[in-house]
């Protein structure tokens, strides 16, 4: 039964965080980036490669997993290996809970080398896919504070 419980509760963990997880496409704007003007340059298009942005390693994979692992940990035996077992199965459960949320916000980008129409070349990974663009497309490259991003 506790297998169960615990199976039960890594997929729970791991379908919260992949709701958390957020977009880096050039068609996704947060909601301080609205209503900003932003820098647009014109250029071509010299080169698209497949890369894989990591996933986010923040308190809350590590954190669940623990509580998870602790709760799990602790049904295990009588007296103090009860706690010697919530205390190991907190820090596997952190250990997991971590590795779980790395793996289910880890997504598919692309690295998209650009030729300005000024002469300068500029490369832009951003969430996508090598058929989102083509050698030789003529594209906008769109700069705020930092966020750059490749669009047609």
């Amino acid at each position: 039964m506790y297998k169960h419980l615990r199976t039960l509760s890594l997929l729970g963990l791991a379908a919260f965080l992949g709701a958390c997880a957020s977009s880096n496409s050039g068609d996704v704007y947060t909601r301080e980036q609205t209503r900003e003007a932003q820098t647009v340059k014109m250029g071509t298009v010299e080169s698209v490669r497949t890369v894989r942005i990591e996933g986010t390693k923040t308190p809350i994979g590590s954190g669940a997993g623990a509580v998870i692992g602790g709760v799990a940990g602790s049904s295990v035996g009588g007296g103090r290996g009860s706690i010697i077992a919530a205390v190991l199965g907190a820090v596997a459960g952190g250990l997991a809970g971590s590795a779980v949320e790395e793996g289910v916000t880890r997504k598919e980008g692309v690295e998209i080398t650009v030729t300005l129409d000024k002469g300068s070349t500029i490369a832009v990974v951003q969430e996508g896919s090598a058929s989102d663009f083509q050698v030789g497309d003529r594209v906008r490259i769109l700069d705020a504070d930092g966020v750059t991003r490749v669009t047609r």
